[in-house]
C-alpha cells in the first residue's frame, strides 16, 4: 500500500512539475501576440483560449523531459483551459503513438482518447500537428467511416480534423477520402475549412496534378475563393489564371 501511495505521489509531482515549468516560462507580451494571432476575442474562432506566451521551440524542449507522463495524466493536461498545456499534451500523445515500442492496443487507446476529447483539440495548430500523425496514421489500414462523421459535424474543429487526417493518406498516394471529404466541405462557410481543404488539394496536386485538376475542373467555379487559391498555389502562373477565371 505504501509503495502504491508513493507511486501516486510521484505521478502527482510530475504532473504538477510540468505545469510549474510551463508557468515559469510564461511571457505576458508574447501571450498577447498569440491571443491575437489565434483569434481569442469575443465571437472569434478561438474565443476564450488562454495563452502563457511560450514559443513552440521552447515548449518542445520542455516536452522532452516529460514523455513518460501517463496517458491518463496526459489527457488531464489536454483538458486544461491553457493552450500550452493542451499543446504539451498533444506533443506527448504523438510521441507515445509514434514510439516504436507502442503496441497496436496502445495506439488504439490513444486514437480513441483523442476522438473522445476533440472539444479540447480546439485550435488549428493543435489539429494540424496531431490529426495526420494520430488519426490519419491509425486509419491508414482501417475503416475510415469516422472521418465522414467528423466531416459532417457541426463543430469547426472536428471538421478540420477530418480534413487534416487525410494528409497521411495523401502522403501514401491514397487520395480517395481526401477528395470525398473535400466534396462534403465545399459549401462550408468557415475560412479555416476553406484553407484546410485547399491545402489538402494542393498536396494531392504535388503528387498527382491530373487527379487534382480533375477535381478542380468540376468544382473550381463554385468552390470558395480561398480554397481555390490555396489549391492552385503550386501551379504555373498560366494555370492559376485559368482556374481563377469564372
Amino acid at each position: 500500500m505504501l509503495h502504491k501511495l508513493s507511486d501516486i505521489l510521484v505521478v502527482i509531482k510530475v504532473f504538477n512539475k510540468i505545469k510549474q515549468e510551463l508557468q515559469s516560462l510564461a511571457d505576458s507580451k508574447q501571450a498577447e501576440i498569440l491571443q491575437r494571432f489565434f483569434k481569442t476575442g469575443k465571437g472569434e474562432y478561438g474565443e476564450g483560449d488562454i495563452f502563457l506566451g511560450i514559443k513552440v521551440p521552447v515548449q518542445r524542449k520542455v516536452v522532452k523531459k516529460y514523455l513518460e507522463l501517463s496517458i491518463s495524466d496526459t489527457i488531464k493536461l489536454l483538458q486544461s483551459k491553457i493552450h500550452e498545456h493542451r499543446l504539451t499534451a498533444i506533443f506527448i500523445l504523438i510521441s507515445k503513438f509514434e514510439n516504436k515500442k507502442a503496441t497496436e492496443e496502445e495506439k488504439k487507446e490513444i486514437f480513441n482518447l483523442y476522438l473522445e476529447n476533440t472539444k479540447y483539440i480546439n485550435n488549428w495548430d493543435l489539429i494540424d500537428l496531431s490529426a495526420p500523425k494520430i488519426v490519419g496514421s491509425y486509419l491508414l489500414d482501417k475503416d475510415r467511416s469516422i472521418l465522414y462523421q467528423l466531416a459532417n459535424s457541426k463543430d469547426l474543429w472536428e471538421k478540420r480534423i477530418s480534413v487534416l487526417a487525410t494528409f497521411m493518406f495523401i502522403r501514401n498516394n491514397d487520395f480517395k477520402d481526401a477528395l470525398k471529404i473535400s466534396e462534403i466541405l465545399l459549401d462550408d462557410k468557415h475560412d479555416l475549412i476553406h484553407k484546410s481543404v485547399g491545402w489538402m488539394l494542393r498536396e494531392i496536386g504535388k503528387r498527382n496534378q491530373s487527379v487534382e485538376e480533375k477535381f478542380l475542373e468540376k468544382y473550381h467555379k463554385t468552390m470558395p475563393r480561398t480554397m481555390l487559391r490555396y489549391s492552385i498555389e503550386k501551379f504555373s502562373e498560366e494555370k492559376r489564371k485559368y482556374y481563377l477565371k469564372k
